[in-house]
């Protein structure tokens, strides 16, 4: 045995040595990314699980064409206002006015606190729909 079969054997070790190297960075990289994305869908599933809306009253005003809605927040999660849709008869809305306990100015919807919304709507709608960002809804008969 010369110097070629100790080479040989030499710098085949190193090649398996870099090729394993490689697949165990590329093996390591996606099951942390897989790991994080389960460890994200739990964190979405408990906030959907603890998120719970109550719409209390619904006004619409003829004159105006005003639809007036009040919903309560009766979960634990804190609700962005700028997350919340609001559907007239299946009929997405835009440019609606908002107050949380009065305030228009503030985006965060807290626990027992209550979101008045206030959109244009013609003709009367039969029904309205509130969506939170979790995707808890709610619905009432107008």
């Amino acid at each position: 045995m010369g110097f070629s079969v100790s080479g040989s054997a030499a710098l085949i070790f190193v090649a398996a040595f870099i090729g394993f190297g490689m697949f165990y960075s590329a093996a390591a990289n996606s099951t942390e990314m897989v790991n994080d994305a389960r460890e994200d869908h739990s964190d979405r599933q408990l906030e959907r699980t603890n998120t719970e809306i109550q719409i209390s009253t619904v006004n619409y005003d003829t004159g105006s064409a005003y639809l007036n809605v009040t919903v309560e927040n009766t979960g634990t999660t804190e609700l962005s206002v700028s997350d919340v849709d609001v559907l007239a008869d299946n009929s997405y809305q835009t440019g609606y006015r908002t107050a949380v306990e009065g305030t228009t100015t503030t985006d965060l919807w807290l626990p027992r606190e209550t979101l008045a919304i206030n959109t244009t709507v013609s003709p009367k709608p039969s029904g309205v729909k509130i969506v939170t960002g979790p995707g808890v809804a709610a619905t009432e008969v107008v």
